[in-house]
């Protein structure tokens, strides 16, 4: 097998790697938060299941990614080996940091509406300038 190729193959394996561990990390973030507001307010509970799913998206980018560009690799001459690796990436970085991030913002969103505060709403508009760059990533590795 050529080195490009493997290279390629490995860049698609860290998007979807790197995309799946942000969301992971994302989810229990906010999701912890989550299990300490219950105590506080259980009323508010699909509140905060929907603030802790957002940072879900990130992993479905990367395997939506993952599945569009495996096409791209020609794993015989390796051609895109090198492109696929870098995009690799340069996007499943995004996806990962992104999605631990949103985590974050959605934890404090999460707090504040077990506090009594009416935040939901202001949580999702911040929660979503984390995301609009993985949807960035998303979008530019597609235009390949």
């Amino acid at each position: 097998m050529l080195v490009e190729t493997m290279l390629g193959y490995l860049g698609l394996g860290l998007m979807l790697g790197l995309a799946g561990i942000g969301s992971a990390y994302g989810t229990t973030i906010a999701a912890n938060a989550a299990e300490g507001a219950l105590k506080k307010n259980k009323e508010k509970s699909s509140q905060y299941m929907i603030l802790a799913s957002m940072p879900a998206t990130q992993g479905l980018y990367g395997f939506v990614a993952f599945f569009m560009l495996r096409s791209k690799l020609i794993a015989e001459t390796g051609e895109g080996g090198l492109l696929l690796f870098g995009l690799g990436v340069g996007a499943g970085l995004v996806f990962l940091l992104s999605a631990i991030r949103q985590g974050m913002v959605c934890a404090n969103g999460i707090s504040g509406i077990g506090a009594g505060h009416d935040v939901l709403a202001n949580t999702m508009i911040y929660a979503a300038l984390p995301e609009f760059y993985a949807i960035l990533a998303l979008i530019g590795s597609l235009m390949l």
